[in-house]
Order: structure tokens, then C-alpha cells, then sequence
């Protein structure tokens, strides 16, 4: 077991209110602290789902976990081969190398903090997301960035037997 101690200087103080929002319905994100902020420590987002809205297709982080915490509603969350729902209070935390995804439960909304520990400069990868959905960048141009941003795409039977 190796063990990571993040380097930074001072306390990282994110107000709601100048914090950058991407998106809005039915997909917004809220980019809180990047892994520059917290000497590597971690990486976090929020994000708020409409109504059955698809919040990440199915992926892995290679160098990685990723925690999920319901801040209201409800969440299905693809964890390996198994797909989960969590209500407003409940914690998920994936390891790294195992595959994922999440959305708004069926009939429900979800507003979820997400963290990546260790961190990894993710707010690009969000911002790349934006672009795509402006009609800026292709769907296919995430491919060429996979690396980069430790995001790793792949199928999923048991979540695409869900989320079509």
C-alpha cells in the first residue's frame, strides 16, 4: 500500500456563488475543486440530473476511485456488473479500474457531489463535455482525450440493458 500526501499551502474555500456552472436540464455541472487546488489530493463536481437524465456512460479511471454522495433525490449507479439505486444520504465509493456510470433514477431527479481521489485536472474534461453538447466538438473527440483525464470508456451490458 502506498500512501499519497497532497501538498498545498492554503484551505481550498469554494463559494456556491462563484463557482462555474456548465450545462443546466437537463444535465448541469458545478466545477468545485480541481486536483491544482488541492496539491493532487482530489478532484470535485457536482452534479444535478432531471428527471431519468444519464449522468456518465459507463467508464473507468485507471488511477482513480470515484465517490458518489446523494445530496437529494435518487441515483441508479452502475458499480462492475451491478447496478444500484441510492437515496438522498447514501455514499458510494468505486474503486479504481472498476466500471461505472450514473444517472437520475427513473421518475426522479438527483443531485449528487462527486469526488476523485487522487485528483485529476477533471474541469477540462467537463468543460470538453460542454463543447460537445454546444456542437463544438464531436462526441468522438472525447477518445483522444481519454488519457488525459484518466476517463476510460466501455460497454456494459447490465447498463445497457437500463439505459438505452
Amino acid at each position: 500500500m502506498s500512501l499519497f500526501v497532497p501538498r498545498f499551502d492554503d484551505t481550498v474555500l469554494v463559494r456556491d456563488a462563484e463557482a462555474e456552472v456548465l450545462g443546466g436540464a437537463p444535465v448541469g455541472v458545478k466545477l468545485l475543486a480541481d486536483s491544482s487546488a488541492s496539491g493532487g489530493a482530489l478532484s470535485t463536481v457536482r452534479v444535478t440530473l432531471a428527471e431519468g437524465a444519464d449522468g456518465a456512460r459507463p467508464h473507468v479511471h485507471r488511477n482513480s476511485a470515484e465517490m458518489f454522495y446523494l445530496l437529494d433525490g435518487e441515483a441508479e449507479v452502475l458499480s462492475g456488473d451491478d447496478v444500484v439505486t441510492a437515496e438522498r444520504g447514501d455514499l458510494i465509493i468505486v474503486p479504481p479500474d472498476r466500471p461505472h456510470a450514473f444517472a437520475a433514477a427513473p421518475g426522479s431527479t438527483a443531485d449528487l457531489l462527486i469526488v476523485i481521489a487522487p485528483g485529476v485536472e477533471r474541469f477540462g474534461y467537463f468543460r470538453h463535455l460542454q463543447r460537445i453538447r454546444l456542437g463544438e466538438a464531436t462526441p468522438q473527440s472525447l477518445l483522444e482525450v481519454q488519457e488525459l483525464y484518466d476517463n476510460h470508456f466501455l460497454k456494459s451490458e447490465a447498463w445497457d440493458g437500463r439505459h438505452r
